[in-house]
């Protein structure tokens, strides 16, 4: 090795030397592991469900999880790990389509406020106001409930009322990043305000809303597994986690498994998003 690769600067090693910490953390590459292996299942279920997820055998309802059904039969006599398995294409989908749009929109509005301020700032932060004021949930219980159960519906109910929380934390990233030097040379240069939005202030500050979006990527698991348990999701027979818990609930005495199995599915591929949720926030995180 040479000197001059021993006086290298400090400011050329930064980012791999980011990664390479990233990779040696255990918690960031089970998260990472953890949603391989879930987008994997979600891509190709029949790869790896040992049988027709629908099939119906009535010689073998509700029999405990054995070797030829690791996960036990329903009521149906449907085996039910891979019923569990073809559900994760549908909550694999919730992930992503429950939260991108939300997302989207939330960025670009956010960004707009931040950057213009004065009355839109005002009319932005009484629909905040207004949105915060009620649970979540109970909202989008209710778009729901007025546009009627299924998953396209629930996805439209998720994005009226998420894309706030994404707006917001957008326009205070854009107002921190609007105090630096480099945006107040971009307007003197006579840049566009658009070159000026989405070219400069948007790829500095988006940075926390990617670690949130992989946060609220387990939450929106956790929300449609809720409305399909409550019929406001995605409707029997199609396998989904929450259906999954709300066709066991009944034989959760006789029949533990039916409701065990898929609740497990939930809670660790939660785990796996909120993992890398929070390898990436110590990845992108400033450093002085």
């Amino acid at each position: 090795m040479t000197d001059a690769t021993l006086l290298a600067p400090e400011a050329t090693r930064p980012q791999q030397s980011r990664w390479q910490i990233a990779l040696r953390k255990p918690g960031f590459m089970i998260g990472v592991a953890i949603i391989a292996v879930s987008t994997l299942l979600a891509i190709a279920p029949g790869l790896f469900a040992p049988y027709d997820p629908n099939f119906i055998d009535y010689n073998a309802v509700r029999q405990p999880p054995s070797w030829a059904h690791p996960f036990g039969t329903d009521m149906l006599g449907r085996d039910s790990l891979s019923r569990v398995i073809s559900a994760y294409s549908v909550n694999m989908q919730m992930a992503v389509l429950a939260t991108v749009f939300a997302m989207l929109i939330g960025v670009t509005i956010g960004a707009l406020v931040g950057y213009y301020r004065g009355i839109a700032d005002m009319i932005f932060g009484r629909v905040v106001d207004a949105v915060i004021t009620f649970p979540f949930l109970v909202l989008v219980i209710a778009v729901v409930a007025v546009l009627g159960p299924g998953l396209i519906n629930m996805y439209i109910a998720i994005t009226v009322v998420g894309w706030v929380y994404y707006a917001r934390l957008m326009r205070a990233e854009v107002i921190i990043q609007m105090g630096n030097d480099y945006a107040s040379a971009g307007v003197v240069m006579g840049y566009s305000d658009r070159r000026v939005i989405f070219r400069h202030l948007l790829p500095n500050a988006i940075t926390p809303v990617i670690v949130y979006w992989m946060t609220d990527m387990s939450l929106a698991i956790l929300l449609g597994s809720s409305l399909g348990y409550l019929g406001l999701g995605a409707q029997p027979p199609q396998a989904e986690w929450g259906v999954l818990i709300a066709e066991g609930r009944n034989f959760i005495t006789t029949a533990w498994w039916l409701s065990l199995m898929p609740g497990i599915a939930i809670v660790l591929t939660g785990i796996g998003f909120s993992l890398i949720g929070d390898g990436l926030a110590d990845l992108l995180r400033p450093r002085g």
